[in-house]
């Protein structure tokens, strides 16, 4: 059977030459070098983490909503209603998922933040 590198194999495999590169760059190419490797890392991390992170956040939602479906269906959803009002700071379990869905979302964009209670 022919196996081929995953996705995320081949992000990595380019951003480690990337890396491998960079010395020899002179200044300007070298950060811009450092800027794709940044944004190669951050695909990375979306392409492992970001099923999983999207998955518990479609759970909250269904949670805090009430119903099923998808994520950019609930996520339009719960938006619309946080903006009309219907949901609060007060809506139970409101604030609890946002701010895991929002720890989620950071670890994938940006895994050295470091947040209150960490």
């Amino acid at each position: 059977m022919i196996t081929h590198p995953r996705t995320e194999e081949l992000v990595e495999a380019v951003a480690g030459w990337i890396d491998a590169i960079r010395p020899s760059l002179d200044p300007r190419n070298a950060f811009l070098a450092r800027v794709a490797a940044n944004a190669l890392a951050t695909v990375r991390r979306e392409l492992t983490q970001g099923p999983a992170a999207e998955a518990a956040a479609v759970a909250r939602m269904s949670e805090v909503l009430g119903r099923t479906g998808g994520y950019d269906e609930l996520n339009g959803e719960l938006c619309a209603r946080i903006r009309t009002g219907e949901l609060t700071v007060e809506t139970p379990g409101l604030l609890a998922a946002l701010r895991v869905m929002a720890l989620d979302q950071l670890a994938i964009d940006q895994p050295n933040y470091r947040h209150e209670g960490s």
